[in-house]
C-alpha cells in the first residue's frame, strides 16, 4: 500500500528541481515504474507492481516526473525530453543493477527512451497501453484547424480531460520538443524481452499502437496481451492482477 503518511525521498536535479520518489529495497533485478501523462506514483498500477515486488523481496522504485505529483515544477513547463531526463536521474542515482521498466501510457514511451539511453541497465520492458510518439500521432495530427490556429496564436491549447476535473494544457513546446524523441518511424534497437498490454476499447491510445511498436522492436521476445473490453487505464482489479502476473513472469524469466 502507498504509505502516504511518510514523506517521499527527494532527488535533486541539476537545475535545482526536486523529484519525489519511493524506494523499496530488495534483490535484483529491480523494477522501476514510469507513470503516464498527468499521472503520479500513487496510482493503482504502480502500487500493484510495488506489492508484487515487496512480496518477493525485490527492489522497486516509483517516482513523479517534474510537474507531476509531489515533485517540483509546473506541468505546463514539461516536455518528453525533460521527463525522460527525470527518469534517467532516478535510474542512475536511485536504482542499482539491471532493471525491468514498467511504463504506463506515456511512461511506455519514456521507458523505451531509457532503454535506448542505458541499454546495459535495462533487462526487460512492460508497456501498459504504451504511447510512444503520442504528442505527434495522437495530439498534433488530430487537431482541427481551429485548435491549430489557437496553438499558433497562444502557444498552447486547453483540452478537457476524461480523467481529471481540471482541463489539460497542451503546449506547442511539448509537441515540438516531442519530435526529437519519436520512435515509431524507424526500427527500435531494444533487444530485451518486452511485454505489451493493451485494451481493445482504449479510446486514448489505439491498441494498434502496440502492434506497430512490436513490429519496430529489434527484440525477438515480444508478447502482446489484448484485453477485450479494456479501456485506457486498465486499472480494474482484474487488470491489476493481470499486470502483476505478467511482471512476475518476466521477472522469473530474467532471474
Amino acid at each position: 500500500m502507498d504509505d502516504s503518511t511518510a514523506k517521499p525521498a527527494l532527488l535533486a536535479a541539476p537545475d535545482g528541481a526536486t523529484i519525489a520518489y519511493r524506494q523499496t529495497p530488495g534483490k535484483g533485478p529491480g523494477t522501476m515504474f514510469l507513470t503516464g501523462f498527468r499521472s503520479d506514483m500513487t496510482g493503482g498500477k504502480a502500487l500493484a507492481v510495488e506489492s508484487l515486488c515487496r512480496a518477493q523481496g525485490r527492489a522497486f522504485v516509483r517516482f513523479d516526473y517534474t510537474g507531476h505529483g509531489l515533485s517540483s515544477g509546473a506541468f505546463a513547463d514539461g516536455t518528453i525530453g525533460r521527463w525522460t531526463e527525470d527518469a534517467l536521474l532516478v535510474l542512475d542515482r536511485v536504482t542499482q543493477g539491471p532493471q525491468v521498466l514498467v511504463g504506463s501510457s506515456m511512461g511506455g514511451w519514456i521507458a523505451l527512451l531509457l532503454a535506448r539511453a542505458r541499454p546495459g541497465r535495462i533487462a526487460g520492458l512492460v508497456g501498459i497501453a504504451a504511447a510512444p510518439d503520442f504528442t505527434e500521432d495522437l495530439v498534433h495530427d488530430v487537431l482541427d484547424a481551429d485548435a491549430r490556429e489557437r496553438m499558433a496564436r497562444d502557444g498552447q491549447i486547453v483540452m478537457p480531460s476524461a480523467y481529471d476535473p481540471e482541463p489539460c494544457v497542451i503546449t506547442q513546446r511539448l509537441i515540438e520538443e516531442g519530435r526529437k524523441h519519436l520512435l515509431l518511424r524507424a526500427p527500435i534497437a531494444a533487444s530485451v524481452p518486452v511485454r505489451l498490454i493493451h485494451g481493445l476499447e482504449d479510446h486514448d491510445v489505439p491498441w494498434r499502437t502496440s502492434l506497430k511498436l512490436a513490429e519496430r522492436l529489434a527484440s525477438a521476445d515480444v508478447e502482446i496481451t489484448l484485453v477485450k473490453g479494456g479501456r485506457h487505464r486498465l486499472s480494474e482489479p482484474a487488470d491489476l492482477a493481470r499486470l502483476a502476473a505478467i511482471v512476475d513472469a518476466l521477472l522469473q524469466k530474467i532471474g
